[in-house]
């Protein structure tokens, strides 16, 4: 089996934050670390989202180039 190398990040969050992640962690039956990676993951594909946005965004002008479906998944 291959573990995949770990870095420890040590954070401060405020007494709301923590309570809120121990519930969570209750919950989903996983320690609080799990829990903040999981919610750290989802915060970062959100963060990912919003840039490809950001440049769809900019690239969809009247003059853009549109390519069909079959030919863009060639």
């Amino acid at each position: 089996m291959i573990t995949e190398a770990k870095k420890r990040i040590n954070i401060s969050v405020s007494k709301e934050v923590n309570a809120a992640v121990a519930s969570l962690a209750k919950r989903d039956h996983v320690p609080q670390a799990t829990k903040v990676s999981h919610l750290l993951l989802l915060a970062l594909e959100i963060e990912e989202d919003q840039v490809l946005d950001a440049l769809a965004a900019k690239r969809d002008t009247s003059r853009a180039k549109f390519v069909s479906h079959a030919f863009a998944w060639r």
